[in-house]
């Protein structure tokens, strides 16, 4: 029976998996000059990680050895349920913009409500206002030129609000807003092909709560880009694939970490195999090469402007210190900075060092129980988007990144079937994201 099972696809991927692993993780020792904590918080790190592709692995392969697309679950949902959440999560970015003026109000930053609304343009949101505005520039101060690494996808749809609201950054505000009520519809949706109702609330209630959700009411891409991933998968899982990949590609042309639905598709896809004519599935392959084509269009802007399909990677690399590194790493350095601020500047450490070692080890934590719970597509979802995400070589943002991907609010909803679970993920998750949320509003260097 040993020897039967030492010849099983799930054995042979797993042992080649873990060696790729051990032998990153030396080949990293050997060359890096970490301490000995920050080793071991890398090694900490990798074991998590392996820990999730071993317990895929097995739901991988029964994933596509049978007939895994599973029908809606049982069970009515509520009236004009759909309604209800966009209307809360509406709500939920209008509060959000409330709290944060009062929590500055509060700490002695007068003025009024509209000249408030200016600090939202703080980070991220004055490069994609000002590409909304200006377009991409191709002369220019070197602030203004690397504007050319944000993506196409976010400032384009506040371009054509503006037409609308006539301000950049109301329509800014909007558009993050409307987004992210019609992306709670759409995850509720998603989520109810696999859960029952309950389980589908809580999965946009865990959204809510992710540490990093705040950014989903500020006038930066997240929530744009939350709504063309779900409605990538939840178009594919319903059988409208080529309208699916469309949307893989919007994303793909709004924030790079789009690329990455090309993984769960592409599970999809194979799991479909044999159910269909051949033809139908050469169809399906070829529409799934939309996403990478919609960050190709991305590349084909940067020739446009520069005359270099890459020279995104060029600004990234020089004036941000942003290279693919390994994701362990980033647990090494992360920790590394943490002792580094944890005596001559706490705000450093509180609102930046910290929280992103949570979210990196409370992610793997949380995945690592929920994999075996979740659509094996989902956790190589989550696999795909965490090494690229995480590996960053200087990550300042681990919350933001990690809120916009949906496995992890499904993963905490399987954790939480149970009221005690349930209170205690919410309590804990909710005083979490309360703390970062003030970090952000006194700002503190929470993403900067």
């Amino acid at each position: 029976m040993k020897k039967v099972f030492c010849k099983t696809p799930e054995f042979l991927i797993s042992a080649a998996g873990l060696l790729t692993l051990g032998g990153l993780y030396l080949y990293w020792c050997v060359s890096t000059s970490a301490p000995v904590y920050g080793r071991i918080s890398a090694f900490v790190c990798a074991a998590l990680f392996a820990g999730v592709c071993l317990r895929f692995v097995p739901g991988w392969m029964d994933f596509w050895r049978k007939d895994a697309l599973s029908p809606d679950s049982p069970g009515g949902e509520p009236p004009h349920i759909g309604l209800k959440i966009f209307l809360s999560l509406l709500t939920y970015a209008l509060v959000i913009i409330l709290l944060v003026y009062i929590l500055r109000a509060s700490a002695g930053y007068g003025g009024s409500f509209k000249n408030y609304l200016s600090f939202w343009t703080c980070a991220d949101s004055a490069h994609y206002l000002d590409i909304a505005r200006d377009g991409y520039l191709s002369v220019g101060s070197i602030d203004r030129l690397v504007q050319l690494v944000f993506l196409p996808g976010y400032p384009l749809a506040v371009r054509l609000m503006q037409v609308f609201v006539g301000d950049y950054l109301y329509a800014g505000l909007l558009v993050s807003a409307l987004s992210f009520a019609g992306a709670g519809w759409v995850i509720y949706r998603l989520s109810r092909l696999d859960m029952d109702d309950d389980g589908a609330l809580r999965t946009v209630k865990y959204l809510c709560l992710m540490p990093g959700a705040f950014f989903f009411a500020a006038p930066m891409s997240e929530s744009l880009f939350l709504l063309l991933c779900a409605l990538c998968v939840y178009c594919a899982r319903k059988g409208c694939w080529l309208a699916g990949c469309l949307f893989g590609a919007l994303a793909a042309f709004t924030r790079s970490l789009g690329l990455m639905l090309f993984v769960p598709l592409f599970f999809e896809l194979v799991s479909s195999l044999g159910k269909e004519g051949k033809r139908h599935s050469l169809r399906r392959f070829a529409a799934l090469l939309l996403i990478p084509l919609g960050f190709g269009v991305y590349c084909a802007v940067n020739y446009v402007v520069s005359g270099d399909p890459f020279k995104f990677m060029e600004y990234q690399r020089e004036h941000w210190g942003q290279q693919m590194g390994f994701f362990f790493n980033t647990a090494s350095y992360q920790l590394q900075q943490a002792v580094g601020c944890a005596r001559t500047d706490l705000p450093m450490l509180l609102g930046l060092w910290l929280p992103n070692l949570l979210c990196i080890f409370g992610s793997l934590s949380a995945m690592l129980v929920g994999a075996k719970r979740l659509r094996p597509s989902y956790t190589a979802w989550f696999i795909a988007y965490f090494v690229i995400a995480i590996g960053a070589t200087w990550l300042l943002s681990a919350p933001r990144y990690l809120a916009a991907l949906i496995p992890l609010p499904m993963a905490l909803s399987s954790l939480s079937k149970r009221a005690w679970a349930d209170n205690v993920l919410t309590v804990l998750l909710s005083l979490f994201s309360l703390f970062y949320l003030v970090a952000f509003a006194l700002r503190w260097p929470v993403i900067e």
